[in-house]
Order: C-alpha cells, then sequence, then structure tokens
C-alpha cells in the first residue's frame, strides 16, 4: 500500500516578522537607543508601548499581515473540494477501491475520491467492487438508512441498510466464500451503524448475487461498481454514526411499497440511491420471500452479474 506524505509544519513565526517589517522595525528600536528601556510584557505575545513605534512601522507590519492573511485565504480556498466535510475527505483520500473488470477480475487499485469523479468514470477504467448489505431482524423488516447530508455522493438519499466498498487489503480481497467482501461488510456495519461484531459473524451474510451499474450523482460526482448483494437476517443494536447516516427505519413490505410511491411522485422531497431502486425493482420483493421461508440460501445466484 502506498504510505501517506507526511504534512510540511511552518514555523508560525515566519507569518508574523517578514524581512520588510523586521528591518522597520529595527530601525524603529535604534531611532531612541539613549532612552530608557521599554517594558516588557511577557504573555501569549508580546507588546511595546504604542506611543514608541513609528507610524510608518505600524503599517509594513499591518500591510504584510495583511498580505499573508489574504494569501493564506486563496490558497485554502483554491484547494480541490475544499467545502468537503473533513471525515469525507479523509476517506476519499485514504480509502483505496479494488478496480476489476466487468468480470469481477482485480486489474489494479484507486483511491476512493478517484472512482467516483464522473469525468473518470467516463473516461477510464473506474469499475471497481462495492457491497450492499440487506438486514433484516426477526420480524422480517428491512433495515434502511438515510444517507448523511456530508456525504460526497447521494447525500439525503434512502437507501438500504449499508452500501460501501471493500478496500484493497489483505482481508478484503480475499474471494473464497466472497469472504473479502463479508469482512468489509461487517467493517462498515460498525463505521455506519455502530453494530457491533458479534451482531454480524461473517458467516451469516448470504451473497445473493452480483450487480453491475453506473449512475451520476450530481455531474460532478458517481457510481460506476460491481455491486455484491449480501443479505443477513439477525437482530442488532443500531447506533447510527452522524457523519455517515443521517436516520434510520425498519421497514415491512407495505411501508417500503408506500415509500417508492413517495419517491416516485416526488413527495416529502424524498430520493433512493440508484442501486437500492434497482434491486428494489428487479429483485428485493422474491427474495423477501426466501427471507421469510428461510430458504435465502436457494436463491443465491453468484456466478451471473446482472448488468442494469
Amino acid at each position: 500500500m502506498p504510505s501517506l506524505p507526511c504534512a510540511e509544519t511552518r514555523d508560525p513565526m515566519s507569518l508574523i516578522l517578514n524581512t520588510t517589517s523586521a528591518h522597520a522595525l529595527s530601525r524603529s528600536l535604534a531611532s531612541f537607543s539613549s532612552s530608557p528601556k521599554p517594558h516588557l510584557f511577557l504573555s501569549s505575545s508580546f507588546a511595546l508601548p504604542p506611543r514608541r513605534f513609528p507610524h510608518a512601522s505600524l503599517a509594513s507590519l499591518g500591510a504584510s499581515l495583511s498580505f499573508r492573511a489574504q494569501a493564506t485565504a486563496a490558497t485554502m480556498s483554491d484547494a480541490p473540494d475544499a467545502g468537503m466535510d473533513a471525515v469525507q475527505r479523509r476517506l476519499m483520500f485514504e480509502d483505496e477501491c479494488i478496480l476489476v473488470d466487468e468480470s469481477d477480475n482485480v486489474v489494479g487499485h484507486e483511491s476512493k475520491y478517484n472512482c467516483h469523479l464522473w469525468e473518470k468514470i467516463l473516461t477510464g477504467n473506474m469499475l471497481h467492487r462495492a457491497f450492499s448489505v440487506f438486514l433484516f431482524n426477526t420480524k422480517y423488516e428491512l433495515l434502511l438508512q438515510q444517507r448523511s447530508a456530508t456525504k460526497v455522493t447521494f447525500p439525503l438519499v434512502w437507501t438500504n441498510t449499508c452500501c460501501s466498498h471493500p478496500l484493497y487489503r489483505e482481508t478484503e480481497l480475499i474471494l473464497e466464500n466472497c469472504l473479502g467482501v463479508r469482512n468489509a461488510a461487517q467493517r462498515k456495519l460498525l463505521d455506519e451503524l455502530g453494530i457491533p461484531a458479534e451482531d454480524v459473524p461473517v458467516d451469516q451474510f448470504i451473497p445473493l448475487s452480483r450487480l453491475l451499474y453506473k449512475a451520476p450523482s450530481d455531474g460532478k460526482w458517481g457510481e460506476h461498481e460491481l455491486d455484491y448483494l449480501l443479505f443477513i437476517v439477525r437482530d442488532v443494536n443500531v447506533h447510527p454514526n452522524a457523519d455517515e447516516v443521517a436516520d434510520v427505519k425498519y421497514v415491512n413490505r407495505d411501508q417500503l411499497k408506500e415509500l417508492l410511491r413517495k419517491a416516485d411522485a416526488g413527495e416529502e422531497g424524498l430520493k433512493l440511491s440508484p442501486w437500492f431502486r434497482l434491486v428494489v425493482d428487479n429483485f428485493l420483493f422474491k427474495w423477501w420471500d426466501h427471507v421469510e421461508k428461510g430458504t435465502l440460501k436457494e436463491a443465491s445466484d453468484m456466478e451471473t452479474i446482472h448488468k442494469l
């Protein structure tokens, strides 16, 4: 894995005393060298009595500080995606997604940031492995989440229990029995929803199929994923992480159908994620039958990659 570069640390005094202001201060002090020494005030900063500073020196120092403040502000505002939430920025640049071809063969890795830039999705191979968890309680209600307002892609949309990516690391690259994806799902259920690992053992996730889709988010961001659909039936403790999740709720079949109706009608500003809608429209309700009958493994088809 590539190491992260160390951030350069600058001496804060270099932002205060530049060459021009230092010369001006030196001339000012020399002009009254025969006068009694001024008092020094030792606190978080030092100050000389205002009456002993020529106006020109103060003007020079003020101009210097103003210029540096403006330059710093300009640099920050010109930085790419300066308004991005700090947590999401860290994840975007630190997480390395697994790049795959359309047959799900690993072909490399790339930052989460680059994998979700719509321009790169359209012009390069940014197809990456993902997973979508559908968690049901023992009353056979499906846990949904509303993505947080700070999410880079599809903020504030409602979606299935958890949607994320296995990362380019040994434990999440394991192909046998989809173990790498299961490990990633367990990790992200804790990160996003505070669900302890013991509540969702990796061997309880049932992979049902794979879905290949592409969807724009807001013109700048989007998704191009080969998505593993993981089902699990467990009663769990949920403690949502506000950086990731705005809201959660369990729904039965009828409640989900009402949610779909509102989204289609544009009521209450309600929106659904594109991958969730694809699963709902093509698979979910027939798989829900298997959830209730306890026959999910019979519905599993990991040989097929559905291109929707």
